[in-house]
């Protein structure tokens, strides 16, 4: 006989189709540059930071985004909407390349908008969603965490999600030092090294109570049954609604009802991500994002990569 989680793997779950981007923090750790522009247009080389988050989702075979923004961000909305005038200044130039460019991000996907008002947390963003995403799982993705296109995160987690149910969240070790920076998950193994069952949450513990090293970063695959406990879920660390929180609920919830026929949540899994990822919410990192995916462009990388060498040797 096959075990159970054999079995598992034969199951089939709905095809998710839908993401969810939160856009609509103030970014005050970039001002004055966000003052009047929102953090998630920051270019990164030659692209907003955004328009990278949307290319992974539709990547990862999700072609309907909606973006929770807030006041201020009606530039989000313009650069995946098309912008006949200076498509049309480009193509009497005969200036393809750019013309391609420029069109390609309102062809990305299918864009939908929503304004969170009050800023109450991440956990009462995706609850902004509620109504766009309807009784289907959806996957989150947040716009600080830019993941490397070379190392497909996203659509490991909706293959698990799709196989298991549930929700799946992304997590990564980092020293133990700084866990206090991030939620952390208590976990227990299943049959795949990247997969965790995750069976406690905790938002930025101190390090001495902090289960484990492995911290959540901003990608989550998530079941609907998620809006019914953000709905019931009491502000927590900085009086906010923590989607952290409602997650561990769900956790709980499933570890409670083991043996029996399951929470109506499903269980929380984990996929540990080892790959290559840029957090450009910090000013040091983001630059360190721009400078890593600089180098390794090929229309840039070459004479940018000699530069950057002669003036390192320059400065030591």
């Amino acid at each position: 006989m096959r075990s159970s989680y054999c079995l598992r793997m034969t199951q089939s779950h709905p095809r998710i189709s839908k993401a969810v981007i939160p856009a609509a923090g103030l970014g005050t750790r970039f001002l004055p540059a966000t003052k009047a522009t929102p953090k998630e247009m920051l270019p990164v080389v030659d692209k907003p930071a955004i328009q990278y988050v949307v290319e992974e989702a539709v990547s990862a075979g999700l072609s309907d985004v909606l973006m929770i923004t807030g006041r201020n961000k009606r530039p989000l909305e313009d650069h995946f909407d098309r912008n006949y005038e200076l498509e049309e200044a480009l193509s009497r130039k005969g200036d393809a390349g750019r013309l391609a460019k420029v069109q390609e991000s309102s062809d990305l996907a299918t864009m939908h908008y929503v304004r969170q008002g009050d800023p109450r947390g991440l956990g009462h963003a995706v609850l902004c969603a509620a109504p766009h995403v309807g009784d289907q799982p959806f996957a989150v993705l947040l716009g600080d965490d830019l993941i490397d296109p070379r190392d497909p995160l996203l659509a490991r987690m909706v293959e698990v999600q799709e196989r298991e149910g549930g929700s799946v969240i992304a997590l990564m070790e980092v020293d133990p030092a700084q866990i206090h920076l991030y939620g952390c998950a208590a976990v227990k193994p299943t049959g795949e090294s990247d997969v965790v069952k995750v069976t406690d949450l905790v938002e930025k513990p101190d390090p001495a109570d902090a289960p484990s090293n492995l911290a959540i970063i901003g990608r989550y695959v998530l079941d609907p049954a998620v809006f019914a406990i953000l709905r019931e879920t009491e502000p927590g660390r900085g009086g906010e609604i923590q989607l952290t929180d409602a997650l561990q609920k769900l956790a709980e919830a499933e570890q409670s009802a083991a043996g029996g026929a399951g929470s109506a949540g499903g269980a929380v899994h984990g996929v540990i991500f080892k790959g290559r990822r840029y957090d450009t919410g910090d000013r040091g990192d983001y630059l360190r994002a721009i400078v890593r995916l600089a180098c390794e462009r090929e229309d840039l990388g070459p004479e940018f990569r000699d530069w950057l060498r002669s003036y390192v040797t320059e400065e030591m």
